[in-house]
């Protein structure tokens, strides 16, 4: 399967990114010249990431029969302090309440195969820098 976007210059530093029938503003802040329309690219792509291991993590959780409330994921990147500026260390940190704790391996499970298997976003983002995996049960 192939991508084909196209992304639009939108003014000063915004570009509007047309995905399907979506459009994404990309900005960044008046210090770099832009006026915060929309997130950074580099924000954007942790979003991304968070999104793309939430969506197997989901899919796998549904499929064990595990209930669950309250799932958010927080992602943290450390960058270099020269150009290009890339992270050199990401973490990955799910937060879920579940209705049951013995469900946790179940929990422990969906990550793991989500890190190893499923999501491309991550194992892309693998290739450049270390990803940590962390879960907190509410």
């Amino acid at each position: 399967m192939a991508y084909d976007l196209t992304t639009y210059h939108a003014g000063k530093m915004a570009f509007d990114v047309k995905i399907d029938q979506h459009v994404t503003r990309i900005d960044t802040g008046a210090k770099d010249g832009g006026e915060n329309t929309g997130p950074s690219p580099k924000k954007l792509v942790l979003g991304t990431l968070a999104a793309c291991t939430g969506m197997d993590i989901v899919s796998l959780l549904r499929k064990m029969r595990v209930d669950f409330s309250d799932f958010s994921i927080q992602t943290k990147a450390d960058l270099t302090e020269e150009h290009p500026k890339v992270f050199t260390r990401v973490d990955i940190i799910y937060r879920i309440k579940l209705a049951n704790e013995k469900h946790q391996a179940k929990v422990e499970k969906a990550v793991k195969l989500s890190k190893e298997t499923y999501c491309g976003v991550s194992a892309m983002l693998s290739k450049n820098s270390p990803l940590y995996y962390r879960i907190e049960y509410l």
